[in-house]
Formats: structure tokens, C-alpha cells, sequence
């Protein structure tokens, strides 16, 4: 069931309790939990956090932890799947579910008290009526014990009036009406027609959840919705805001969202700029912190980096100007040149350019974005300022956190990475911040190069009804989720840009990566045409029937449906029976 007053139905309800938070690995996962320990602190609530990566982590965590709790909070996880069909929970434990991802699960939205989901169902897009998708098997067993009565209990009643005497006289008081007996004909005929009604709606039930679950796409952030709860408890603050403007950014950022809905959002998070921004009294330069919004440009790091550096490395200018060419190489000197900033200039790092360079170097860009086909750099979005020379845009920290949950290493686990990630937000641990930005270059950097040698290459393939890449080795990268995600988006925009074929903006791609070459498993990904304005993925579905029709066993842990793993050696028959499908 939803919930929509968090303050009363979800917070006070926690009060005094101990709570499970099971957060999954993404960015604004970890933003929403952040401001939950920042509430949970103040009323000095004990909680435990435990990061997960799929849904073998969700079992795993609550598996750990059901005997000490009764309440378990899941942040950006468990929405998508039947929670208590998969965890087999007590009747006195309750969820609390908090998840941007969707399609919501029907069982966890009809659920009359155990699974409460946070957020406004007028909000949600299509959920099947319960009657449309929901049997009443009751009904049914008792039309069938009639039916039974009806064939051998009307001689048991005669029998029984017949051996009473009080019956007869009972009987010639009150006459009976004559019940009509239905012959074994007419039996069997309704039940046919029973069994022709059910089978016409298990028909329409399918149908209708199929439409449902057909694209998987995302909502709302958490982070955000966990800051008006945090909001609405007058426990708001600077930082507990600028952690939900990097939840909402990493959705624009990684296509999670329109640029549209994105846009909606940031009138609203404007107001609570200037309300806290009027509130804060900190007069020490050095501790305050501001947040201020203005139109920025789409290019990565570009405060941190060089500029010819984050032009070519970010995805959408290198596109459109086809960086990894020496024709697109030659379009960006004459770029610079007509912006009037020296060569000498735009190979030093930002923050060493001449001043008035500096000043002026988003309007430079503006100015000639349309010439130069590139009239979607420039966007809304919000800085953060504390001491005298800290300035971060909130794209900076969703660079940085990304590289940071991906150094995974043989030394350093997914749960290391997440919680400093976690402590990368705050201010206090600038170093690790600073350390995430320079892992965030190298991880750019990479993609590039990928990018760059695969369509030299020309390694993306067409099946017809969409592309496929494949990387041939293990790769220290590419071998996680965002970052060939990343890869993947980058490949696709390239491609189009350098392909004659008209329809090559409408396919879709789906790119694999080798995932551990000693148990022979692969990482698949699939992403949504460049030409499609909703960013809603089909794969999840697709991969699901096409591993059905190929006989192929395939592994759908995480909570991204388009995201998933199978061996290597099954991977042509895969994609062979899903150009089948799609075709």
C-alpha cells in the first residue's frame, strides 16, 4: 500500500524502534540514506545500514538481520519484486520501501499493512485495478460445494424430512417451494463456461501485466523524497539539500530521467535554496556553506579538468563534433579560436586560466553552441561553496562517487567503496572527494579511448533490430555496471553520429563485457535508441523471454532489469534468439 503522510505513517512509526536500512548501490541510494542517518540521529534512533547489489544482497542482509528487527526500511531496492514472497517474513515485521525504480510490483502495492511503499500513487503511471489482476478463488470454491449439494444433498434432505414426523407437519405449514435439481448436462455445461471465463481472464491478466511490466523506467528521487520528510520535520539543512541535488543529478546525468522531469523538480528545490540560504545565520566564512543555481555546461569536470580535455571526454560535445577524428579534432581548435581562448589556455587545467577567461568562458561557449551543433550543452543546475576556494557543481560529486563505487578491487570490496562514497558527501572528507575526481578523469579517460578505438575499429555489429558490441576481454573498468553503461551510451551516440544508415537513431544497443574469466560469465547491458525522448528500457523483458526461448540460464540479480549476467559460452545462442524476438 502507499503512504503519503511520511511524517505520521512512516517517521513517527519508527520512532524508539530498531531499523534495518538496506540501501542499493547507486548514488541516490546512498544520498536518501544519508539524510535518514542525519533524522535517525537527531532522535538518537539505533539503525543499522547494510549496501546491497542485487536482489541475492537483499536476501543475504535481511537473512543477517531478521531477529533483531521489526522494521526494515529499503532504499531504492526491493519495489520492482513480491517482498514477502522472496523474504518469507514474519507477520509483525513491516517495510518500508522507497525505490525510483518502476514498474512497482502489483503484490507490494495491493498489500494491506506488511509493505508500505512511500510516495503519492497518483504519481504512478498505469497500475492494473485489483479486480483486473487478482482472482477471488473463494467464490469459486463455494459456487463448487453448491454445485455438490445440489447433486447429492437434495436426497439427503428428503431422507431426513421423510423420517421426521415434525418434518411432515412442518411441511404442510409451511410448504417448500420445489428447488430445481440441475441434470448432470447442465452441470457440465457450467462448468465449461466457468472454466471458458477463467481462461478469458487469465488471458486479459496477462495481457494487462505485461503491458505494466513491459518497459522498466524510474521515478521520482529518493533523496529528494526523503528531503521534504526532512522538510516537513523542520530538521533541514544545507547539507541534507545538497545531498538530494546530487540524487536528482545523478539521474540526469546517467539518463535515468527526462531533461523534463529534471526541469520540473528544479523550481521547487530553488524555493528550499533560498529558504535555508535566508535561515542560516553562520557567519565564519570558512564553515558556511551556499548553494547557489545557475546554467552550467555539460561538460565533465570541466572546473578540474583541462577544457580540450573535458570537451573530449565528455559524450555529448565529443559526439557531435566527433572528437576521435582528426576532422573533429580540427572543428574543436577552430571552436576555440572563434571563443577567442588561446591554445596555451585550454591545455592548462581550469583553475589556472587567465581570470577573465574564466569569467567568460560559459558565455563564449553559449554563444557559439548553435553554430557549432551543440545547442544542448548548456544547462540548469546547482553549485556548491564553502571556505574560499571549495566551488562544486553537482555533477562534479556524481563523477566522483561513480568512480569511487567502481574501484572495486581484490583489496578493497563493494561495501569499502560505499561508504566512502557515503563519506565522500561530506564536506569534513574533501580529500576523499578530490581523490574520487581524479579517479573519475581516468575513468573518462578510458571510455574515450574505448570508444574511440572500437569505432575505428567498426566493432558495433547490427542484428537488425539493434546493435551489439562486444569486448573480447576483461577489463579493469568496464567490467562493473555503470561504467560500461557509461561505455555503452557513448558507443551508441558515437556510432550514430558517424553512421550513414537513417534508422541507426531508433536501435537500440546492448554491449557485454567479460565479468570473471574463471567461471566464463558475462555483464550485459542494454540502452535505449538516441532518438527516444523517454528513457525507458524494453531489455529487461526482452532478456527474460529471449533466455526462455533460447534455453539459456540467465541471471537477473540486479535491480536495473536491463543489467544482466549469463556465460559466455551461451551468449551467442542469447543474442541469436533475441534478434528473433525483436525482429
Amino acid at each position: 500500500m502507499f503512504v503519503q503522510d511520511l511524517r505520521n505513517d512512516f517517521y513517527r512509526q519508527l520512532v524508539g524502534k530498531r531499523i534495518l536500512i538496506v540501501v542499493n548501490y547507486d548514488i541516490d541510494a546512498i544520498c536518501a540514506s544519508r539524510i535518514l542517518q542525519a533524522l535517525f540521529k537527531y532522535d538518537h534512533m539505533l539503525y543499522t545500514v547494510v549496501p546491497i547489489m542485487g536482489v541475492t544482497g537483499l536476501k543475504r542482509a535481511y537473512g543477517e538481520h531478521q531477529g533483531d528487527v521489526k522494521y526494515v526500511v529499503l532504499v531504492n531496492c526491493g519495489g520492482c519484486v513480491d517482498i514477502v514472497e522472496l523474504l518469507q517474513p514474519a507477520e509483525d515485521v513491516t517495510f518500508f520501501i522507497c525505490d525510483s525504480h518502476r514498474p512497482l510490483d502489483v503484490c507490494n502495492i495491493y498489500s494491506d499493512r506488511q509493505v508500505c511503499i512511500l510516495g503519492d500513487p497518483a504519481l504512478e503511471e498505469n497500475i492494473p485495478g485489483f479486480e483486473t489482476i487478482f482472482y477471488d478463488s473463494d467464490e469459486e470454491e463455494d459456487e463448487d460445494e453448491n454445485e455438490d449439494e445440489d447433486e447429492g444433498g437434495g436426497s439427503d434432505r428428503e431422507e431426513r424430512n421423510n423420517d421426521s414426523g415434525a418434518g411432515e407437519s412442518d411441511a404442510e405449514d409451511h410448504p417448500q417451494k420445489p428447488r430445481h435439481k440441475l441434470t448432470r448436462l447442465e452441470r457440465h455445461e457450467q462448468r465449461i463456461l466457468k472454466q471458458r471465463a477463467r481462461r478469458q481472464w487469465e488471458s486479459e491478466r496477462d495481457r494487462i501485466m505485461f503491458e505494466y511490466t513491459q518497459f522498466s523506467y524510474y521515478g521520482r528521487s529518493t533523496a529528494l523524497l526523503i528531503f521534504e520528510l526532512a522538510w516537513k520535520l523542520s530538521k533541514d539543512n544545507m547539507d541534507l539539500l545538497w545531498w538530494a541535488i546530487v540524487g536528482i543529478t545523478e539521474q540526469l546525468l546517467l539518463g535515468k530521467i527526462e531533461s523534463s522531469a529534471y526541469t520540473l523538480e528544479l523550481e521547487q528545490i530553488q524555493s528550499h535554496v533560498s529558504r535555508l540560504t535566508n535561515k542560516t545565520n553562520d557567519q565564519n566564512t570558512m564553515s558556511a556553506s551556499k548553494i547557489s543555481f545557475e546554467n552550467d555546461l555539460h561538460l565533465v569536470l570541466y572546473r578540474h579538468w583541462p577544457v580540450t580535455e573535458s570537451m573530449r571526454y565528455s559524450r555529448y560535445a565529443s559526439c557531435q563534433l566527433k572528437l576521435w577524428t582528426l576532422r573533429g579534432e580540427k572543428r574543436l581548435h577552430e571552436l576555440l579560436l572563434e571563443m577567442g581562448l588561446p591554445l596555451v589556455h585550454a591545455r592548462q587545467t581550469y583553475g589556472a586560466m587567465d581570470l577573465v577567461l574564466r569569467k567568460e568562458f560559459y558565455s563564449m561557449v553559449e554563444r557559439l553552441a548553435e553554430k557549432y551543433d551543440i545547442p544542448d550543452i548548456v544547462y540548469g543546475t546547482f553549485t556548491l561553496s564553502y571556505g574560499y576556494r571549495s566551488r562544486f557543481a553537482a555533477a562534479d560529486y556524481v563523477y566522483a562517487l561513480l568512480a569511487i563505487m567502481e574501484s572495486v578491487k581484490k583489496h578493497k570490496t563493494p561495501e569499502d567503496c560505499f561508504l566512502e562514497a557515503s563519506d565522500a558527501l561530506s564536506r569534513q572528507h574533501k580529500q576523499l572527494l578530490a581523490a574520487g575526481i581524479e579517479q573519475a578523469k581516468l575513468l573518462h579517460a578510458a571510455v574515450f579511448r574505448q570508444v574511440q578505438s572500437s569505432l575505428e575499429a567498426r566493432l558495433v555489429h547490427s542484428a537488425g533490430s539493434f546493435f551489439y558490441y562486444v569486448l573480447q576481454e576483461e577489463h579493469t573498468f568496464f567490467s562493473y555496471p555503470y561504467a560500461l553503461a557509461l561505455l555503452a551510451r557513448f558507443l551508441l551516440r558515437g556510432h550514430v553520429a558517424t553512421s550513414r544508415a537513417r534508422q541507426a537513431p531508433d536501435l537500440p544497443l546492448i554491449a557485454t563485457c567479460p565479468l570473471d574469466a574463471a567461471q566464463g560469465m558475462c555483464l550485459l547491458v542494454g540502452i535505449a535508441p538516441v532518438r527516444e525522448d523517454s528513457p525507458r528500457n524494453f531489455f529487461g523483458k526482452a532478456f527474460e523471454q529471449a533466455a526462455q526461448k533460447s534455453g539459456v540460464l540467465l541471471l537477473q540479480d540486479f535491480f536495473e532489469p536491463a543489467v544482466v549476467q549469463l556465460r559466455q559460452s551461451d551468449l551467442t545462442r542469447f543474442l541469436d534468439a533475441l534478434t528473433v524476438l525483436l525482429t
